[in-house]
């Protein structure tokens, strides 16, 4: 029998989406391709596409490296399931765009992800991102 509890995994998922939020608004494109398992993989469900691996999603994060100072904001995070190995969550998105007249909301989404315990971190194994234009 494990001794991993539900705040255990809890906690290792949030920081797991607090990691990737804060690299992802501050350009560090290796720190958010640590956030995902080595055969990880996203699902932009807007456009359909599918990024599968660490070279793949290297390089889609490098062509979103911000030029403006932006923040994603992930809330109402819901852990739905888990054991030792796995965990599935829910979480909302809010992404921020710093521009001449303040910060303004650019869109809203959702993140349905799935968590594998890798490497003594929880970690991305795929990442399925829905968006709503503002």
């Amino acid at each position: 029998m494990s001794d991993t509890t539900f705040a255990d995994v809890s906690e290792g998922v949030r920081a797991t989406l607090a990691a990737y939020a804060q690299a992802l608004d501050d350009g560090r494109t290796e720190d958010i391709v640590a956030t995902f398992c080595p055969d990880g993989a996203m699902t932009l469900s807007d456009t359909g596409t599918t990024i599968e691996g660490h070279d793949a999603i290297r390089a889609a994060y490098e062509k979103w490296t911000p030029k403006r100072p932006q923040r994603h904001l992930i809330l109402n995070t819901h852990v739905q399931a888990w054991d030792d190995h796995q965990a599935t969550a829910v979480s909302d998105v809010v992404f921020l765009l710093l521009g001449d007249g303040g910060w303004t909301v650019q869109l809203v989404g959702r993140y349905h992800d799935v968590f594998r315990h890798h490497e003594g971190a929880w970690r991305f194994q795929r990442r399925a991102a829905e968006f709503v234009s503002s």
